[in-house]
């Protein structure tokens, strides 16, 4: 069936499909940064080196931690979730503004008409022309109210022309749903309580972020003394067949001896090739934290300067760090304002559940004249109208309104037993946590003890290796269980320090311990 005469095919003329990428360009050019994105700030921030300098850049903890907030993509993106909340906020908000109105209309006739009293017909001409304004709110407390003002004007051939001006009032109260400032204004508070949430997730975000750049540092520092170990003890296994060639080659020991040595070094290389490759890797993974830049910057080397050495205590105040984290835990907290919103749901929908009873008034002045300014000046006469009533309704079966009512207490009963069980697993991460600080403290004293014994068991080894009690296999196997001990040491240190970091974080308080606040 054809297309008919009358019909536009709309895609095929450019009037109705728009240039999209040019539209989208344009609107790209006009785009500018976000106002009012709450951001973590230093209260006290460390100089920070730059990263586009050439040449190795010099970092403590501090600066990574600070460079990682301040130039961390993923950061910049949760920034704006705050935002939007809020701005949803003001949409809520905004169905309690004032709105104004106005119009305007001109209407002209030009008939035929029959007298019914003579039969004879007779030309009509008139113009009518009407103008209307005015302002209307609803209010919080249930209450619509209308103030307007219009003005007419007809003419007619066969009547003389005559103005009206009129200003009325109306108010119309909802005395069951819809009542009160309470159900009127849950939905703003919702929405209140939604930019809260949002700013409680930015800061859990910027609290994981802040503990997964700390936790970097300290492993890029680990990967760099694992390679001074290696390469130490690379020193050392090389010393030891050099000796072990010399006596081979004086008669003193057989030419089986230097197998043992040999197969120790290239056991050393291939552990000095792996820790080489996991420094590059630890760096790479810092640089991405503190945004190094695009690609082609990602060879910058960096020269931690931080002593991952620290003195530690015994955690004494475990109570103190389960009511800390109660009342500081970001996920703890978004999950009580959950449970807000759902019970103001549940209040909501509740009110739902009622009928629907309005009482209005109306009030209205009419001016008469014959002139526009006559109109409004006639306005104060005796002519008014008055109007008042009542309007009811309800729904018979009312299932929509009780199925919201039941779904909302499911889901104000599921947010309490969420904040419930949330409390729990706080308390547990906090023991948790604590008991990990306390591993890797104790720990620290005992790889430190082992590695001083295991020295000595080592130069026990070579001393019986010169007199000729011992063997090279022997001295090999000990210098490598040496080497195993100075790595467990400095990982019990590294450990000890990613265990404050998870405490800190299970207890909510990271970001006040390194002097970070989000605007």
């Amino acid at each position: 069936m054809g297309v008919g005469a009358g019909c536009v095919d709309v895609g095929a003329s450019h009037w109705f499909e728009p240039d999209w990428r040019r539209v989208i360009d344009d609107e790209a050019a006009r785009e500018r940064a976000v106002e009012g994105v709450p951001r973590p700030e230093a209260i006290d921030p460390p100089a920070l080196p730059s990263l586009d300098a050439p040449g190795p850049v010099e970092l403590s903890v501090e600066q990574a931690v600070f460079l990682t907030l301040r130039g961390n993509r993923e950061l910049s993106v949760a920034e704006l979730a705050p935002v939007i909340t809020g701005a949803f906020e003001q949409v809520e908000r905004g169905r309690f503004d004032p709105e104004v109105f106005a119009g305007a209309e001109f209407r002209r006739v030009e008939a035929l008409e029959t007298a019914r009293s003579t039969g004879e017909q007779f030309s009509v001409r008139a113009e009518d022309r009407a103008l209307l304004g005015g302002i209307r709110q609803t209010l919080p407390t249930g209450t619509d109210v209308e103030l307007r003002l219009g003005q007419d004007r007809n003419a007619s051939n066969r009547a003389p022309t005559q103005q009206s001006a009129r200003l009325g009032l109306t108010v119309t109260q909802a005395l069951l749903r819809g009542f009160g400032p309470t159900v009127n204004l849950a939905t703003v508070r919702q929405a209140e309580l939604e930019t809260l949430v949002s700013r409680y997730e930015l800061r859990g975000f910027v609290e994981a972020l802040l503990a997964e750049a700390e936790s970097a540092y300290w492993r890029y520092i680990l990967a760099r003394e694992e390679i001074s170990i290696f390469q130490r003890s690379l020193d050392v296994a090389q010393q030891q067949y050099d000796q072990v060639r010399e006596r081979i080659d004086v008669g003193v020991l057989p030419e089986t001896e230097a197998a043992a040595a040999r197969t120790e070094i290239a056991v050393r290389e291939q552990a000095l090739i792996d820790a080489r490759s996991n420094v590059q890797a630890e760096r790479l993974r810092l640089l991405r934290l503190m945004n190094a830049g695009p690609m082609g910057r990602n060879d910058r080397q960096i020269l931690p300067t931080s002593n991952p050495q620290i003195a530690p205590a015994a955690i004494e105040d475990a109570t103190e760090r389960i009511v800390l984290a109660r009342q500081s835990r970001p996920d703890l907290n978004e999950a009580r304002l959950r449970l807000e919103q759902n019970r103001l749901e549940t209040i909501r929908t509740r009110n739902g559940l009622l009928p629907r009873l309005d009482v209005f008034i109306a009030l209205d002045k009419t001016g008469y004249g014959e002139s526009f300014s006559e109109s409004f000046r006639e306005l104060d006469g005796p002519t008014y109208d008055l109007t008042m009533g009542v309007e009811f309704s309800q729904s018979l079966g009312q299932l929509t309104a009780k199925g919201l009512y039941e779904a909302s207490r499911a889901q104000r009963d599921e947010a309490a037993a969420s904040v419930r069980n949330l409390e729990q697993l706080v308390e547990l991460d906090v023991l948790l946590a604590i008991n990990d600080v306390e591993r890797a403290r104790q720990q620290i004293d005992a790889t430190r003890t082992t590695r001083e014994l295991q020295e000595r068991t080592v130069q026990a080894e070579i001393e019986r290796f010169d007199v000729g009690t011992s063997t090279t296999l022997l001295v090999a196997q000990a210098q490598r269980d040496l080497l195993q001990a100075q790595i467990n040491e400095i990982e019990a240190v590294i450990a000890y320090r990613l265990a404050l970091i998870g405490l800190h974080l299970a207890e909510g308080s990271i970001l006040d311990r390194r002097g970070i606040r989000i605007d």
